[in-house]
Order: structure tokens, then sequence, then C-alpha cells
């Protein structure tokens, strides 16, 4: 399956677009999502230039397949010690940035205090760094990483469903909100060990309708990879529900 960026028609040059987007712009000045600065060519994503270089960026070499990376200046991409001893259930793994300076400032502020309107930039960021690898991947469809019902309540939003829905428009890819579960509650990842995190995930997702994954090449989206557990369980579920294969996209990776 070939992918195609979604792109804005480009206005001819009698177009009146132009006016009203100076107008606009003069009535409701562009400004730095996080520092609030004034931004003269906002772009797509609202970010200033210095906080645009306050991100890393994930680059070669890295884990063929969790993608995580070796901080040496030279060497080619090969598999890490973890994924050789004990392959994950995905095929691979990808994130745009590594957790920290602007990106984990907007997570934090997309997640936690409920600015929902940094979906866009994140989504964005992460279409832009990743699409060579979800190009490569072949996808038939998007699906994000659950919430228990619990902890949507108290959210009040899914942050994969919001990233997944940027994702697949930019990406022209059909989005599944729903079919994957997650059928019982786990206690928060944050304190718990690598093994204490795989087994708090164990068994804890399903899928509603296994005919729509079958045969399906799959992305599996959410906002960070820290220690895989949980995209890992997640894999394992839509594999044994017949997926063909699972590719896992987060915007930002966590290195410990």
């Amino acid at each position: 399956m070939t992918l195609f960026i979604a792109r804005s028609p480009v206005p001819g040059p009698r177009s009146p677009v132009p006016f009203f987007a100076a107008l606009i712009d003069m009535l409701f000045p562009p400004l730095c999502h996080l520092c609030k600065a004034f931004i003269p060519d906002a772009g797509d994503v609202h970010l200033c230039s210095g906080c645009l270089e306050n991100n890393s960026r994930l680059s070669s070499p890295l884990c063929i397949v969790c993608g995580a990376p070796f901080f040496t200046e030279e060497g080619i991409d090969h598999l890490c010690s973890g994924c050789s001893t004990a392959p994950p259930h995905f095929t691979a793994a990808r994130a745009a940035m590594l957790f920290e300076g602007t990106v984990k400032e907007l997570i934090h502020r997309f997640k936690y205090d409920k600015k929902v309107q940094l979906r866009r930039p994140l989504g964005i960021l992460a279409a832009q760094g990743l699409s060579t690898f979800a190009s490569a991947a072949s996808p038939d469809l998007v699906i994000p990483v659950p919430l228990h019902v619990k902890r949507l309540k108290e959210r009040g939003f899914n942050q994969a469903v919001l990233l997944g829905e940027v994702l697949a428009g930019h990406w022209r890819l059909p989005l599944s909100r729903d079919n994957l579960r997650r059928t019982r509650w786990t206690e928060p990842q944050i304190n718990l060990s690598v093994a204490e995190r795989t087994s708090n995930v164990r068994g804890a997702f399903g899928i509603k309708s296994p005919c729509a994954v079958k045969g399906k090449r799959i992305i599996l989206v959410d906002d960070v990879y820290t220690t895989g557990s949980t995209v890992a369980e997640c894999a394992k579920t839509l594999k044994q529900s017949g997926a063909e294969k699972v590719f896992v996209v987060t915007v930002a990776r966590a290195v410990r």
C-alpha cells in the first residue's frame, strides 16, 4: 500500500486566500505553542525556531526492531541485546524524537494540563519525522493504544486516539478508534520496573472484532515509548487476532 502525504492546495494568483490569511494573522497573531513568542511564519506546527531547536530527533544508529538509539557517532543500525534475546511481538518501533526538551514539555501539557490543541504540532512532528518508516511499513490501518474506561473518564480523552487522528489524516489511512480495548485496570507504569511493567499489562488487552485486523499491517500509535511493555502487549493481542504485522509509532522515546 502506498502512502501519500496530504498537502493543502496552493491558492492561485487570483485567490483571495492570502489576503484573508494575512488579515487573520493581524487579528490573531500566531504565537508559539510553548513560549508564546510571535511567529512571523508559523507554519503547521506553530513552534518558534528556538523551541524547535530544543528537540532531539532520533537518527541512526538504532536498533532495527525497537528503535533504541545507540549513542555513538558512527555505526549502522543493528539489533540491541534486548531484542536479540527476547524479540517483541511487533515488527519494528520508531519514535520521532527523544523525550526531552520541547517535546517533553508539549506532551506533559497535552496529557496532564489537557491542552488538547497540542495534538496537532505533536502529531505533525511525528508524521514528518516518521514518514519514511511509515511508508516502508505499507500499513493498512492505524490503531491507538487504548486507555481503560476509568482512566479515560478521569482524563477526558485518550491522547493516543488524538495523535492517531493526526497521523491517519496525514498518511491517509483509516483509523480504528475502539477495536483494540483495555479489558482490565492496570496501575500507572511510571514508577514500575521493567519486569513490573511487563507483568502489569499482561493480558490487559482484547480485540472487539478480530476480522477487522486479520491479515492487516497495522501502525500502533502512542505518545511515548518507555520500556515498550504496553505496545508489546498490544502487538501480541493484535497478532493473536490475526494481524499480519504491527509497527509501533510514537512521538517520543524515553531513554533511561
